[in-house]
């Protein structure tokens, strides 16, 4: 659009005007017979016998433009006849050049085009987000499923040694008591079931949300149980502050500042003239059939000058503001930038060090599995008592859901730093 004032400017015209002169007048009317008020032409005369003409009737005539009886003109004047009724057909093309000497409509051309820009930066920080939102909500998804799936193998072996309680208390080896502790471990760990088969099925509705689906379509292809994937040990990043140049934020907070710097100067040429070409050319006669005529034909053309000689000082004030906006944008971008950094760090110590959280998680559920294996050996033969048994199981379920937990951790994190650095690690 900004693009456009580098150009002329040019109009189609096309007017009818049918006047009458007051029989009590003195027979003189203003009349404009080009429509481009900035234009100039000749001077015509004629006189006006039988009372028509091209803006009236009379006796003479003048105006700064064609004439064919009376004269007409951009600006000119004719005589009317008193009581008469007169017609004017014209039609033609208007054209208007402003030179763009002192830059400003090139510098408004380049703060559209930096604007432009970070509008694109925008959409792609719409969509950045959007991919984030989904590997979230489907790394929670795979999660859920594999804490359902360890907390159905937990089940599976409570109820295994909730029989075998039963089975020792039959034979007097053992008090209820250790049935009473065995069926309300059951039930604590089935209890655990509902809440994650409604997070998975939430996190289903909400990516089929995050793909324009129904909350339902994607039931069926995400319903059976995957792993949750599987992040790098090692992200290979080069220097973040090179990386951030990817940033959608960093990129719009940059080209926001270049559009207000462009602003300036858009705004200081305001303290300079305004140069322009104008023209027009056309056809006009006081009869319609006449109008194809060579006899017709007008034109104008010249240049003109404008300049703000007196504005009350709103041209230096537009220009202070512009220097302003310029300088807030420049705090703007620095402290996107700031902020930028501050995520990308956060973001590689969360991942680097719940890395390490997996890593003792994993042994502790390997620990924890033996001291299971251990205690049941040890109750069977009535070496130990039931509550070392349940101790060992509860601390081994929370281990594993933990250690499943931490890889959900792990891949969101790495999410994190993904958009943290603008939507990857790789060199720009």
């Amino acid at each position: 659009i900004q693009e456009a004032g580098l150009f002329p400017l040019v109009d189609a015209t096309g007017s009818y005007t049918r006047a009458r002169g007051s029989k009590n007048g003195s027979g003189v009317l203003a009349s404009s017979a080009s429509s481009s008020t900035t234009t100039t032409g000749t001077t015509g005369t004629g006189t006006g016998t039988t009372g028509t003409g091209t803006t009236g009737t009379g006796t003479t005539g003048t105006g700064t433009g064609t004439g064919t009886t009376t004269g007409t003109g951009t600006t000119g004047t004719g005589t009317i006849g008193r009581g008469v009724d007169t017609d004017l057909f014209q039609a033609g093309f208007d054209a208007t050049w402003e030179l763009d000497v002192f830059g400003g409509v090139r510098r408004a051309v380049e703060a559209a085009n930096y604007n432009t820009q970070a509008a694109i930066d925008d959409r792609r920080a719409t969509v950045i987000t959007l991919l984030g939102e989904v590997a979230q909500n489907y790394i929670m998804l795979r999660g859920a499923q594999r804490e359902i799936e360890i907390t159905q193998s937990n089940l599976k072996a409570q109820q295994d040694t909730l029989e075998l309680t039963r089975t020792r208390y039959k034979a007097g080896l053992t008090s209820d008591l250790d049935v009473a502790n065995a069926e309300a471990q059951v039930a604590s760990t089935a209890s655990n079931i509902p809440g994650l088969e409604t997070t998975a099925k939430t996190s289903i509705h909400a990516l089929s949300l995050l793909l324009a689906e129904d909350p339902n379509a994607l039931l069926a292809e995400l319903t059976p149980p995957t792993p949750i994937p599987a992040a790098p040990p090692n992200v290979p990043l080069g220097l973040p502050s090179d990386l951030l140049r990817r940033r959608p934020d960093v990129r719009r907070s940059e080209r926001q500042l270049a559009a207000a710097t462009a602003n300036i100067g858009v705004a200081t040429a305001d303290l300079f003239p305004r140069f322009s070409l104008n023209g027009a050319t056309g056809l006009q006669s006081a009869k319609f059939t006449n109008l194809p005529n060579t006899g017709s034909w007008f034109y104008s053309v010249g240049p003109s000058v404008s300049w703000a000689v007196f504005d009350a000082g709103r041209i230096r004030a537009n220009i202070d503001l512009q220097n302003s906006l310029q300088r807030q944008a420049l705090y703007t971008y620095q402290n996107t930038v700031l902020t930028a950094l501050s995520d990308v760090d956060n973001a590689l110590v969360a991942y680097d060090r719940e890395q390490a959280r997996r890593v003792s998680l994993s042994q502790s559920v390997d620990a924890n599995q033996r001291a299971v294996n251990l205690s049941l050996q040890l109750y069977t033969r009535g070496l130990i008592d039931f509550l070392s048994v349940l101790d060992a199981q509860r601390s081994l379920f929370a281990a594993q859901n933990a250690l499943v937990q931490s890889d959900q951790a792990v891949s969101t994190d790495l999410v994190a730093l993904y958009k943290a650095l603008g939507g990857g690690w790789e060199g720009v």
